[in-house]
Order: C-alpha cells, then structure tokens, then sequence
C-alpha cells in the first residue's frame, strides 16, 4: 500500500506547488504593483495602529470571505460551466493571495506577538522548507522555471511580432 500511495503522494503534491507556485508567481507582482501604485495612506496607517489580536482578525477576514469561492469553482466545474469555475477558482484565489500578502506585510511585527500565531507560522516555515527540500519540490520548480521561460520567449516573440506589424503599417 505503501509503494502505492507514495507515487500519488508525490503526483498530487507536485500539481498542488506548482499550482501554488503559478499563483505565488502572479500574485507577488500584483501585490507590488498595488502596494506602488495606491498609497492608501489612511487605511495603511490606520491598519499599522491595530494592536495584536485585531491585526489577526483583519488579516483573517480575506481567507474566511474567500475560501469558499472553491467549492463554488468545483461546483461550477462540475455541473458543466469549466471556465466560470476556472474564472472564479482563478478570481478568488487570486484575489485572496494579493490581500493576505498586503496585509501580511502590514501586519507581520503585531502578528508575531501573538504566541500561537508565532509558533503556527515557524511550524508552517519548517514544513515549508522540508517540502522545498523534497525532488518533487526540485522537480515541480525545474518544471516550473521552463515554463515561466517559454511564457517570456513566446511573450517576446508576440510583441515583436506586433511591433513589426504596426510599424509596417506606417
């Protein structure tokens, strides 16, 4: 059984980081671009001067609000509508990562001074790293590199393309 599950274990693990892996990829930049190009002085201040437990709540309210759009995404997907369960799956986490990313970052010192959230997130680090130390993980960002390179290449290749086009039109 052992021999059997062990595969799967790896399969299903590779398809979940590379998924998350894309996601990260995506949201990152987003959340930097946000972060640059909306100051939202008041609210970022006013997020700043929440004392420990309320940063927690306030950095829960995306994961509690956002977290069921998957199950609606699978039921869409499943009664047939796989791109509006795609769109919304794609939307929602999204959507969720840049959030809880900006307010991570907001947050991060107030929500270290909370002992079970400190200790959840060294043991989250630890099986972080442990899973980055796996080959499945090695393997999935190999994967992962070449595929963001093909995007650029293609991308390049497009506006190029594009470029030449709207040129020859002058």
């Amino acid at each position: 059984m052992k021999r059997i599950l062990k595969p799967v274990a790896y399969i299903l693990a590779a398809i979940y980081f590379l998924v998350d892996a894309v996601f990260m990829a995506v949201t990152g930049p987003i959340s930097r671009w946000i972060g640059r190009h909306f100051e939202f002085k008041r609210l970022r201040a006013w997020i700043r001067s929440l004392p420990p437990y309320p940063s927690l709540a306030l950095f829960s309210i995306p994961v509690i609000i956002l977290e069921p759009i998957k199950p609606v995404a699978a039921y869409l997907a499943a009664t047939g509508q796989v791109l509006s369960g795609a769109a919304t799956l794609l939307v929602g986490e999204l959507l969720k990562l840049v959030l809880v990313e900006r307010l991570f970052h907001l947050t991060r010192d107030k929500l270290m001074r909370i002992p079970a959230f400190a200790w959840a997130h060294g043991k989250f680090a630890e099986v972080r790293a442990w899973l980055r130390a796996t080959e499945a993980w090695r393997v999935v960002r190999a994967f992962s590199r070449t595929a963001r390179d093909y995007v650029a290449r293609a991308r390049a290749w497009l506006v190029g393309s594009f470029s030449k086009l709207v040129t020859s039109r002058d």
